[in-house]
């Protein structure tokens, strides 16, 4: 039987989600995805950049956005955008029976001072 070397189970053996389940916070400059967008597309594309962001990330297809953040974003309106902004991303599993993916990803604002010296760490909940 072969052996897969990222997951180190045999080939074909199933594996579990609860591993999977992890959560972590991460800075996610804004600026550099917004710059140069038309100012009536600027909020919504901080939106889809910060979808993209976590997808990557966390590695599932279905990601969703705390409305909190959704209000964080659209707080100054859809011109001006904050250059940074702290997110938390915890991948979790779906409930749903008829779910195409087995997790998904739930994206939270993060309230911070200041960005100096603040990584990307992982969050135990």
């Amino acid at each position: 039987m072969k052996m897969t070397k990222a997951s180190k189970t045999p080939k074909g053996a199933k594996r579990s989600t609860i591993h999977d389940v992890v959560t972590r916070e991460y800075t996610v400059h804004l600026h550099k995805h917004i710059h140069g967008r038309s100012f009536k597309k600027r909020a919504p594309h901080a939106i889809k950049s910060i979808k993209f962001f976590a997808q990557m990330m966390m590695g599932t297809k279905d990601v969703r956005l705390d409305p909190g953040l959704n209000k964080q974003i659209w707080s100054k309106g859809v011109k001006t955008i904050q250059h940074r902004i702290r997110i938390r991303c915890a991948r979790k599993r779906n409930d749903d029976e008829d779910a195409k993916e087995k997790l998904y990803t739930y994206v939270t604002y993060v309230p911070v001072t200041s960005f100096k010296n603040l990584e990307s760490q992982v969050v135990d909940e």
